[in-house]
């Protein structure tokens, strides 16, 4: 009669515990799903983006739908995984889509070094709004649109500078 009554609770236990676990993996799934496939926070920080994005840093939402559908164009502010270094994403403004012909600059402060270049199939050409600060395309070439993370489109930190920013 006893061993019954333990038997009972353990079971009981046991159901509550598989259903709290499950309410957890259900969340977390959710989370992963909403992180990496529909939107996301992230932090940037540094002189590349300047004056758009302060130095200090920012903390923006990054939306993962638009460079899927292939929505992106010029002017777009894009999280892009590094050409040079695959363990970093940077923060930069598309310039180009493929076939544009882009007129750029290699030393900003000389004119005479001025270069020409079509944009080829399937990438884009992203540089920072900084062009003094910026290590972009104009120093590693046109970027695979593969390499494309998400689309910038609001700041939430720091509280003063709030808002989207959508051209």
């Amino acid at each position: 009669m006893r061993a019954a009554k333990y038997i009972w609770q353990w079971r009981s236990i046991a159901k509550q515990a598989f259903t709290q676990t499950s309410i957890v993996a259900k969340f977390l799934c959710l989370l992963h799903v909403t992180n990496n496939y529909l939107c996301s926070s992230t932090l940037v920080y540094g002189p590349s983006m300047l004056p758009t994005l302060n130095i200090s840093g920012d903390v923006l939402l990054v939306e993962h739908i638009s460079h899927r559908l292939g929505k992106l164009g010029p002017g777009d502010v894009v999280l892009v995984r590094s050409p040079v270094d695959p363990r970093k994403i940077v923060t930069k403004r598309i310039v180009g889509m493929e076939g544009d012909r882009i007129t750029f600059l290699l030393d900003p402060s000389s004119n005479d070094s001025c270069n020409i270049i079509v944009v080829p199939k399937g990438h884009v050409w992203i540089q920072g709004d900084n062009m003094y600060a910026s290590s972009d395309s104009r120093h590693f070439g046109p970027v695979p649109y593969g390499l494309i993370q998400g689309k910038v489109f609001m700041r939430v930190w720091p509280p003063h500078s709030f808002g989207s920013l959508e051209q």
